[in-house]
């Protein structure tokens, strides 16, 4: 699942073909922190949990690292949970170059490549653009954690300061965040599916044969008032799909969340998701942000096959299930796409394996904060 279109369904089977060595860290880097809070489980970042359990398990694990061709990670960044359950990626860098250290300081095979051979999935909003919120936004989060929105903390224009992690400038990011030409996107990242869970997909499905009855349909917020009162919050595209649509009978749009969700995205003809999360150009529409206010028009404009022929995509068995992951894994689900999608970077550049002596990274870059012991 490449960065690219819904051709990119990687159907070859990647066993074989790769090698994967996970490294063993400390528990206080994943298990931990899982124990600590199990909502991380069922959360939308949830693919970073699931990955790791699925590659220890997985035959193209190797024990042996020098007959490796990628070097995984495991570090779960994103459950630390606030008390409504959204994580709060407060101290994730620090995290994240602990864990680095760590390896760098007791394995080779860092060192060598300055991770050009390693493997993160970083599934955060942002992806490894990993940012702090500012003290006053801070302390507003402490005294009104409870009712606040995702959004509050997940800052755009935080995360676009901040930029990707130093130390993980040369890795291979797997990512949910897809945006194109965004700092927050590295190229030749994996791009994934939001994590959900496989047991609320199955028993939410509704016969293919159901009338798709709604036209336009979206469910989420469409201001951020408090942290945004300039009203940016998603660069604006939300509030001007709530100004110019909220009485049009052609949008269902609401800040409500139904216990009718599920099925009413399969009876959508259209479902919109702001910011471009959708990286596949096949089974999407993209429009530009500037182009929101005629968004009706452009969608009713869309020929009826074109239409169909996204549809048939979506429905097509292979694109869902490279669009899940299933507990155990199955081939061809998002697990293998992953894989597939390491694997077809193999053989690895010459420019991988840096001369003795080479640097190229920088350990000091970014905020002091990120320096602090974790």
């Amino acid at each position: 699942m490449l960065q690219g279109s819904a051709g990119d369904v990687l159907e070859d089977d990647p066993v074989g073909r790769l090698k994967v060595f996970v490294y063993e860290l400390p528990s206080k880097y994943n298990k931990k922190i899982l124990q600590k809070d199990s909502r991380c489980l069922t959360h939308m970042f949830a693919a970073e949990i699931f990955m790791h359990r699925f590659l220890l398990s997985s035959p193209v694990r190797t024990i042996d690292p020098e007959e490796a061709d990628w070097f995984y990670t495991p570090v779960y960044t994103t459950c630390d949970l606030a008390p409504n359950g959204h994580p709060l990626p407060l101290k994730s860098p620090r995290m994240m170059r602990s864990a680095i250290q760590l390896i760098a300081s007791n394995w080779p095979y860092w060192n060598r490549s300055e991770g050009a051979d390693h493997l993160f999935v970083v599934p955060h909003d942002f992806g490894a653009c990993f940012h702090h919120l500012h003290n006053l936004l801070f302390v507003k989060f402490l005294l009104s954690c409870l009712s606040c929105n995702k959004q509050s903390w997940f800052q755009e224009e935080i995360a676009i300061e901040r930029g990707i992690l130093a130390l993980l400038q040369r890795a291979t990011l797997v990512q949910t965040f897809g945006q194109r030409n965004h700092v927050c996107l590295k190229k030749g990242s994996i791009i994934i599916p939001p994590y959900a869970p496989p047991q609320n997909m199955q028993a939410h499905l509704i016969p293919p044969s159901t009338p798709r009855s709604i036209f336009v349909y979206f469910r989420g917020l469409f201001y951020d008032v408090g942290n945004d009162p300039e009203g940016g919050y998603a660069r604006g595209a939300r509030a001007s799909v709530w100004e110019n649509f909220k009485d049009n009978p052609l949008f269902d749009i609401s800040t409500e969340h139904p216990i009718t969700y599920y099925e009413d995205m399969q009876r959508a003809v259209f479902c919109l998701c702001p910011l471009d999360a959708i990286p596949w150009e096949e089974i999407g529409v993209f429009v530009a942000e500037k182009d929101v206010p005629k968004l009706d028009t452009i969608l009713t404009s869309i020929p009826p096959d074109v239409i169909l022929r996204k549809q048939r995509l979506l429905a097509n068995p292979s694109m869902k299930k490279a669009m899940s992951f299933p507990q155990p894994a199955q081939p061809g689900d998002a697990f293998h796409q992953i894989l597939n999608g390491m694997a077809r970077k193999l053989p690895h550049p010459r420019n991988t394996y840096l001369e003795r002596g080479e640097k190229i990274l920088n350990w000091t870059a970014g905020p002091v904060d990120d320096s602090k012991p974790w």
